[in-house]
């Protein structure tokens, strides 16, 4: 009998292995008993680090009253498409929407099922339609266009290099020429450009923002460029994004995501100043400013068959790059110190600040993340944490593991390959450019690499010439 009852539970774990939905199953107790792969990706986590665990343990930001797995189990009745959100053991900020239902054996409650869907990209986009309908609403017969909400004054920083940057991008805000931002993810590219937009002489216009990534290939262009009635089934007359950023400024992010063809009529507007909607033979002029932004250097996108290198040499009229901010060591205790207040007025906190221990922690750490990564951090801690200041318990998990200690002592003991190969680069290429005399071609030539590529590398690596 008992062989019978594993063979059937064995079928039935593989089944809900193989469910494309994100399913979890806890006990009465609140322990979970099942988490299959479609969840543990919702949820940014590994299947270990939730099975046999209490739930509230690793859902700290939940309660038995936000909890719906609680809730059913406290109430044994099923609940319906209901919206939750919390902050996983990282710190990172799901939305789901959950299907609830208690289980019984022999009318006696063991359990609860949830099967939850990941709404957290819908719900952005949805967020963003509803946006841009109420801004674009007409009042009193006058469009109210969508505005950019942020300034250089939101731009907080205590990086001499940053504010150069920032005084910089000011002086050229009154320019129409294009420009070209780039910088690793969360590091405030739609803050910096925002900033531009609202400095510039068209900061009356709207300002549109489109994420290149964000939208199926076979449906940007006509997002961009509109539709004409009958182009295809269901098309109706609809401007694209370029004749409602009119004299203001489209901002395109994730431009190496743009399909290669879609770039070559990107560079056709630019250069033409109009645009023609899908199945439409009737051109349209737009006065339109483009700021594009990518996530990745220019060079190494146009190396890797992203960016078209035509479109690059347009674009590339004004280019920022936005630093990281492990180079911007002096502002992660002073925006740590920012958002905590902020979150203190949000959440009616009244936490001081970081312990040293956290502040040896953060300041270690390399933050791949960059300020979003920060920001999302102190969101949880300040969540979790039940003291009047931010102390190691409250770190999220894979910040707990990080020792405090000069970086260059952990590098000599790290084993980690990638590290030791960027040490081996840096040394190759100052080697090349001692040979060379510092110049770049020649140094370049005994790389045997491309003169744009050891320049990429260079200001990559921080390496003085």
């Amino acid at each position: 009998m008992n062989s019978v009852s594993n063979v059937t539970e064995e079928i039935l774990s593989a089944i809900l292995k193989c469910i494309d939905e994100a399913i979890h199953v806890v006990n009465t107790a609140g322990n979970t008993i099942f988490y299959n792969e479609v969840a543990a990706r919702h949820d940014g986590l590994e299947i270990s680090e939730v099975i046999g665990k209490p739930l509230l343990s690793v859902f700290p930001s939940l309660n038995n009253q936000s909890s719906t797995l609680l809730k059913v189990i406290e109430t044994k009745k099923p609940i319906f498409n209901e919206t939750q959100s919390f902050v996983n053991l990282h710190g990172r900020k799901i939305d789901t929407v959950n299907t609830t239902l208690p289980i019984f054996v022999q009318g006696d409650l063991i359990g609860a099922v949830e099967i939850a869907k990941d709404y957290s990209q819908i719900k952005q986009l949805s967020e963003r339609l509803v946006e841009i309908q109420k801004k674009l609403k007409p009042r009193n017969g006058k469009a109210v266009k969508l505005q950019a909400g942020y300034t250089f004054s939101d731009m907080l920083t205590k990086n001499k290099h940053f504010m150069t940057i920032k005084k910089k991008a000011e002086k050229l805000a009154m320019s129409d020429s294009p420009i070209l931002v780039y910088g690793e993810s969360g590091t405030g590219k739609e803050l910096f450009v925002q900033s531009i937009h609202n400095a510039s002489n068209r900061a009356n216009g709207p300002f549109i923002a489109q994420n290149c990534a964000a939208i199926p290939e076979n449906l940007l262009e006509s997002i961009l460029f509109g539709t004409s009635k009958g182009s295809y089934t269901g098309a109706v007359d609809r401007p694209g994004l370029f004749e409602l950023a009119n004299s203001g400024t489209l901002f395109l992010d994730e431009l190496n995501s743009m399909p290669f063809d879609l770039q070559a009529k990107l560079l056709r507007v630019l250069e033409d100043g109009a645009v023609r909607r899908i199945g439409s033979t009737n051109v349209i002029s737009v006065n339109v400013r483009v700021i594009s932004a990518m996530n990745v250097y220019p060079v190494q996108a146009m190396e890797e068959n992203q960016l078209r290198t035509d479109l690059f040499y347009r674009l590339n009229v004004l280019t920022f790059e936005l630093t990281p901010l492990r180079q911007r060591k002096e502002d992660i205790l002073y925006l740590s110190d920012i958002f905590i207040s902020q979150y203190n007025n949000q959440l009616s906190k009244h936490i001081s600040g970081l312990d040293g221990h956290v502040e040896a922690i953060f300041l270690n750490h390399q933050w791949p993340g960059n300020v979003r990564e920060l920001k999302h951090t102190i969101e949880y801690m300040m969540n979790v944490c039940e003291g009047t200041m931010l102390t190691g318990q409250d770190l999220p998990m894979m910040l707990k593991n990080i020792v405090p200690g000069p970086p260059d002592e952990k590098s000599r003991n790290s084993f980690i390959l990638r590290d030791h190969l960027k040490e081996l680069e840096i040394s190759l290429i100052k080697d090349a450019l001692d040979a060379s005399g510092g110049n770049i071609q020649k140094a370049a030539s005994l790389l045997d690499i491309p003169r744009q590529t050891l320049q990429y590398k260079i200001k990559k690596l921080n390496i003085t010439t």
